[in-house]
């Protein structure tokens, strides 16, 4: 049995909702011939293409004035190469460059910047700087744009607290933050409950900037928030405060899950999360494919401080992130690796490097020993994605001994194996100081995009 036809197919009124609906359930179920369906679609997207009914009313207001720069000229030229498709995977790192340097792009390059920050966020925070007043002005014509009114200008008027966009306001609390970080807090306080649940995430992840106990009471009146990123937000901050209440509470529960047994350690995850563990930050329901206990357990062992485990199992870190642990290991040392990044510390994270060289724990150690760490993997592994993918993680720029390290390595590979170091020489010609451009001739890919960098800067500055 079919549906009857829908009215508006007649009539040729036929929204995209129905449209997508029929194809949904097949144009056969509901009447209607197959190419009738597609010439619907062709006509309703003709219709959105064509834009909007005018309203009435006057043009829009001008744009405010710009109070930034210009970029140098000879760097505008570069970023419309790049536009052009000329190394586009460093187009991120000219506009963070512009941002950083207080600069603004000529006007008829918005668009197109504006187009690409709508399919990746990634860009937006310097779309908000280098498109200036214009920017911000065509952001609000044209609803693919309002994404930028989001993010901060880096010009905050004097009343931006009061009437900023919200990247705005993040903007003036980081640094107020840094100026004054009991005035950053209390300037929350005051205004918490008229905040967004999507503001008030961030604003909480902003207080990591001078954190104390002075911030305690606060944060653990926040982890009561309706919204679980907000709440969560405050849980790891608090686990960055092994005098907190969560902490304690934290570690009153891990102090049963996990136990000296012997020479090794034993584990026994939760039996159930009830509310309290819920509000102190463990999410109830697990990833795809992880087992549920483990997952609480996991958790539990990542916000708890790091401070207690050697008081609690007898033995120094190295020795604890070396033990053996039994069924439940996997969980257990990946709570500690998630503490250490939490709780940024140095000594965890070495040791657990130690025991598994994982790239997310390279970021908790000093700039030098992070280049060290990861030029000994360098040496020692072929190039592969798991290299490349650690790699990754390094951020610009790499260090000497790293550089060197990975230089070699793709001398090596491009002689033996060439077909398998060109992902490795893209990724070099981002990370790379770009003065090594003069010792890069043996890869004439690497030594193009170095001295393509290395012009790029010079011109910005």
């Amino acid at each position: 049995m079919t549906r009857a036809v829908p009215g508006g197919w007649e009539a040729g009124r036929v929204t995209w909702e129905e449209l997508v609906s029929t194809a949904l359930v097949g144009a056969d179920r509901r009447a209607v011939p197959p190419e009738s369906l597609l010439e619907r679609a062709a006509e309703q997207v003709v219709r959105m293409r064509a834009g909007r009914r005018p309203g009435r009313g006057g043009p829009p207001p001008p744009a405010a004035a710009e109070t930034l720069p210009l970029v140098p000229r000879a760097a505008a030229d570069r970023l419309a190469r790049m536009l052009a498709g000329e190394q586009g995977r460093l187009l991120t790192e000219w506009l963070e460059t512009a941002a950083a340097r207080r600069v603004r792009v000529p006007a008829e390059m918005i668009p197109g910047l504006l187009d690409l920050g709508a399919r990746d966020r990634s860009i937006r925070a310097y779309l908000g700087a280098v498109t200036g007043a214009r920017g911000r002005w065509l952001a609000g014509l044209n609803s693919a744009w309002t994404y930028l009114l989001a993010e901060p200008a880096h010009v905050p008027p004097d009343e931006v607290w009061e009437l900023g966009t919200s990247g705005d306001r993040r903007a003036f609390l980081t640094a107020l933050r840094r100026r004054d970080p009991a005035a950053a807090r209390e300037l929350l306080e005051r205004g918490w409950s008229a905040e967004t649940p999507e503001d008030r995430a961030v604003f909480v992840t902003i207080l990591a900037d001078g954190l104390g106990m002075a911030d305690e009471p606060f944060l653990e009146a926040v982890l009561d928030d309706r919204r679980r990123e907000v709440r969560q937000a405050a849980a790891d901050l608090l686990t960055r405060l092994p005098r907190s209440r969560l902490a304690l509470r934290m570690t009153a529960r891990a102090r049963r899950f996990v136990t000296g047994s012997g020479s090794g350690l034993r584990a026994e995850p939760p039996s159930a999360c009830d509310g309290a563990m819920e509000r102190d930050g463990v999410r109830a329901r697990p990833p795809a494919g992880m087992e549920t206990r483990g997952w609480w357990l996991q958790q539990v062992v990542a916000h708890t401080p790091l401070s207690f485990w050697p008081g609690h199992l007898g033995m120094p870190p190295g020795e604890i992130a070396a033990a053996r642990i039994g069924d439940w290991e996997r969980e257990v040392r990946m709570g500690w690796t998630r503490a250490a990044i939490l709780q940024r510390d140095a000594t965890w994270a070495r040791a657990l490097f130690e025991a598994e060289p994982l790239t997310d724990l390279l970021a908790v150690l000093p700039p030098e020993e992070r280049s060290h760490r990861a030029a000994e993997l360098v040496a020692g592994h072929p190039v592969d994605g798991q290299m490349v993918m650690m790699l990754g993680g390094v951020p610009r720029p790499w260090g000497h001994r790293l550089a060197r390290a990975v230089l070699k390595k793709i001398v090596e590979t491009t002689r033996n194996q060439p077909w398998n170091a060109g992902e490795l020489i893209r990724l070099a010609g981002e990370r790379f100081d770009p003065a090594m451009h003069e010792h890069a001739g043996e890869v004439p890919e690497l030594a193009a995009t170095l001295r393509f960098r290395f012009d790029m800067l010079k011109e910005l500055a």
